[in-house]
This record gives C-alpha cells, structure tokens and sequence, in this order.
C-alpha cells in the first residue's frame, strides 16, 4: 500500500530555486503585457462582464467587444485579489496553504477516456471512473490534491456538474477541483458544498472544492465560460481561471511571446474576478504548451511547456499571486518509459520552479484524452520524488554525523549504528513500485514491470482502500434535494 504520513509529519515544500528567466526578462514580460493591455485589449464576449470592465474605466469597442485597460488598473485589480489562498481537504492534513514557493503536485484533466484497468483497452469514460480515479488518488500519498480527470459521456451537461463532483467529493478527501458546464450545476454546487460542511459560513470558511473556468486563447473571455466565472465568483466559490496557449498555433511561435499573452489572458481572469467580487479567491491560471510545427500536433509534453510552466511560476510572483500551472501529461499512449520520463522533467521542473498548484501531474496519457488508474500509480513515485528533491539536503550537528563517523570508524558498518536507525525514515524516499530487490528475488515474485505492478496496486486500492464518505445522512439530503444525482454516483466498479 502507499505510504501514509499525518498531519504533523508532512513538511512544508518550497521550490524556487529553478528560474529559467532572468529579473529583466520578467520585467520585459510585464512591460509588454501591460502593452497589449493598452493597445490590443481582450475580447469579451459576454456583455455583463464586458460591461463591468467599462464601468471600472475600460475604453470598450461595443461592436467588436474588445476592452483596453489602463495598466494602472490592471494592477489596482490585482491588488485586490489573495495573495496566499487555502485550498481545504474535507480532512485538514490536506489542506494546501497556496502562497510563494510553497508547491503541491495533484492530478488534472477532463479526459473522455481510460485504459479499463482489467483489459487494458481504451474506452470512454464514465460515471464511476471518476469515482474510482479519486479513490486511487486519495491512497496515493504524494498526490495531494484531486482536479477531476474524466468525463462522464454517458451523462448531459445538465446533470454532469452534480455528479461529477459528488462521485469525486465521496471517494476522496482532499481537494477537489472541476470544470463546470451550466450556471444551474453551479448553484446546485454550491448547495451541495453547504451541505456536506454545515452551512454557507463554514463553506466558506473551509472551502474543500474549487472550480475551473477557462479563459480561450488568443485573448477571449467567451461568452459560456465567463458567464460560469461570474456564477462562481457570486457563489462564493473559489476559482482557477486557466489560459492554454500552445506556441506556434493559438499564441505566438516564440516562448516569451507565449508567456506575454499568457499573462495578459490570466491576468484578465485576475481582473474579472476582482471586479466581481474584491478578494474572491482566484488563482493565476496557466496552461501553456507548444505545437509540433513540423507536423501542427499539440503537444502536451514537451521540455518547452515544463520550461514555460516554471517562467509561469516567476512571472505570477513578480504579482505575488498564487499559481496553478501545469506539469505531467505525457503523448504516449500507453503506461510506458515515454509516460514516465515526459512528466518526470516537467512535473520537477515546475516544482524545482515554486509553482504552487501544479495540477495534470498525474494519471494523463495521450496528450490528456485519456486517464490510467495505474498511472496515477507510476506518478505518485515521480511527485514523491519531485518533492524530495524539494525537501533538499539538511545540514546541522546531528546530521552532520561526526559522532556517528567517529563511533563506527575506520573499516566498520554503519547499517547497525542508532543513528542509521534514528534517520532511515525521514532522509530518504522509499518508492513504492521501484524493485529494489535481487535479481533472484524478483523472478521468485513474478518478474513483474513497474506498469504491472502499478496496475495490481490500483486494483487493490480500488477494493481495499477506504476513503472518507460523505456522511450518509448528508448523502441522503443531497439525494432528496438535488434530483439530477444518479444511485450510482459516488461508487467504483462492483459497488
């Protein structure tokens, strides 16, 4: 089974110390961003909000509903806005205290696929695969936190909302985090999320699910999704506001200009949100990657988009706003050696980087159309990894070790020595799926490859790991209220 730590033994992690830009080159990136502010502007294709900016001092073309800001503004907006956010788990020791370099690694996605973990074929995914993708998730210790990975195809956007984030919210109990799809779900969220913490207040007070509402590259707030943002932003609940601009297709071919129109179109989530709602929660939301330009492919995991994510993670600090970035995706189709060297350089160069909320850093395949329960497996050992390089080297007296060198001396064994003993636990990772043992041992066991034994991993935690459920009073309110939510919903295979 995955490690488990609590509360007291999980330490605070800080990157920061990878900056792929220089002091100037994020001043650059500013300057010109507050250039396009001025003198190209956003299209906002929803009027209220459109609306809004011109009320706040916006020069607005009503007919193109293009809105220029005054750069002046722009950073009055930004002043408003948190500049440390906590993201609760139902259960506090998965609360994430977003501020800094303080970083956590979780999953992401939205997929309309999975590899079934029985057969190994891809097929579209359903209701109770997100289920069970949370309830693999919250075994994993190292992923810290749950952006809902699929899509439900079988359900109507009228109905997915609801369900989507209950069978999430039931099998895990850290962070959850979604996508939303109609004002109504919204809404019906919110009463949910009052539900199962007691009241609006104590929602508020700990708020265990966020939402995500896109901003479309190049420069569109469109007119669906920023409806969705000023529903949540009014409701209370905390948002990520994620820009994806790819390099070469939807922004320009260059990465600094991919990281200047990237911080306009997350800015402007910045901006609409504090307009809202002064202080509403909103992290800085970037999802920037590139395009293969030889044959016009997207691509979800090349080393440009784990560079671009940490210069994200540079540039929302020169703001001193929490970051939700993006790091793990692989192209490869299959739990293979592509899946896992892919998001091991990106998912560490973000964390190296200090980016606080790096969502995607588990469980994707095929450049996010598909979702792997035995994944989430393999990227649970790469993030443990990741946040051990975090934790660094530690140097003070005890240590250091002189008595321990001077106690066992020349020609001894320290394997035996108390100070081995007192320090295996805390100085080093123990992977779960790498093999360690003897060639002999492991042919004994089976000869069995990381990706197999992930896969019976997930097996087991899927019919052996117990997370903490909605209480069933609770659930029944939720039921008799909510009339969209399905029986199924909340449970995994066999259930």
């Amino acid at each position: 089974m995955a490690r488990k730590r609590d509360a007291k033994e999980r330490k605070v992690l800080n990157g920061g110390f990878y900056k792929p830009l220089t002091e100037e080159g994020i001043s650059h990136i500013h300057n010109t961003s507050m250039d396009v502010f001025e003198q190209v502007g956003v299209k906002i294709a929803y009027k209220p909000v459109l609306d809004l900016w011109k009320k706040a001092g916006a020069e607005v073309d009503e007919k193109n509903m293009i809105a220029k800001i005054d750069r002046n503004l722009v950073m009055k907006c930004v002043e408003t806005a948190p500049k440390e956010i906590t993201l609760c788990g139902r259960d506090p020791k998965h609360d994430l205290i977003l501020s800094g370099t303080r970083t956590h690694m979780g999953t992401g996605g939205t997929a309309l696929n999975i590899l079934d973990i029985h057969t190994g074929e891809r097929r579209s995914s359903n209701i109770r695969d997100v289920a069970a993708a949370a309830r693999v998730v919250d075994a994993c210790d190292d992923i810290e936190f749950f952006v809902i990975t699929c899509f439900p195809c079988e359900l109507q956007k009228p109905v997915v909302d609801v369900n989507r984030f209950y069978a999430a919210i039931n099998n895990t109990s850290k962070h959850v985090m979604g996508g939303v799809y109609t004002v109504d779900g919204i809404r019906k969220l919110a009463r949910m999320a009052e539900l199962i913490a007691g009241s609006k207040d104590a929602f508020k007070a700990r708020p265990f699910m966020s939402m995500i509402t896109c901003i479309m590259s190049p420069l569109l707030l469109d007119k669906d999704y920023t409806a969705l943002m000023e529903t949540a932003c009014l409701m209370g609940i905390p948002l990520a506001t994620p820009c994806a601009p790819m390099a070469g297709s939807t922004s320009p071919g260059t990465l600094a200009g991919t990281l200047v129109q990237m911080n306009v179109e997350a800015l402007s989530g910045i901006i609409t949100t504090q307009l809202l709602n002064p202080g509403h929660p909103t992290l800085y939301s970037v999802v920037p990657t590139t395009t293969d330009l030889r044959t016009g492919a997207f691509c979800f995991g090349s080393v440009e988009m784990g560079m671009m994510n940490a210069a994200a993670a540079q540039v929302a600090r020169r703001y001193d706003l929490p970051i939700y970035n993006t790091a793990g995706p692989s192209e490869s189709k299959i739990p293979d050696s592509q899946s896992a060297y892919e998001p091991a350089v990106n998912v560490l160069l973000s964390a190296m980087a200090g980016a606080n909320y790096i969502h995607d850093a588990a469980g994707l395949l095929e450049s996010g159309l598909t979702i792997s329960l035995q994944t989430y497996v393999i990227d649970n050992d790469i993030a443990g990894m990741a946040r051990r390089v975090l934790s660094g080297i530690e140097v003070d007296p005890d240590k250091l070790a002189f008595d321990c060198i001077k106690r066992v001396g020349p020609g001894g064994n320290y394997l035996g020595d108390e100070h081995t003993t007192a320090h295996m636990r805390d100085e080093f990772f123990y992977p779960v799926l790498a093999d360690r043992k003897p060639r002999m041992v492991w042919e004994a066991e089976g000869k069995l490859t990381a990706e197999e034994k992930a896969r019976l991993l997930a097996i087991s935690y899927l019919e052996n790991h117990k997370p903490l459920p909605v209480d069933p009073e609770v659930d029944s309110q939720i039921r008799r209220e909510i009339s969209e939510m399905l029986p199924e919903t909340g449970k995994v295979y066999g259930e």
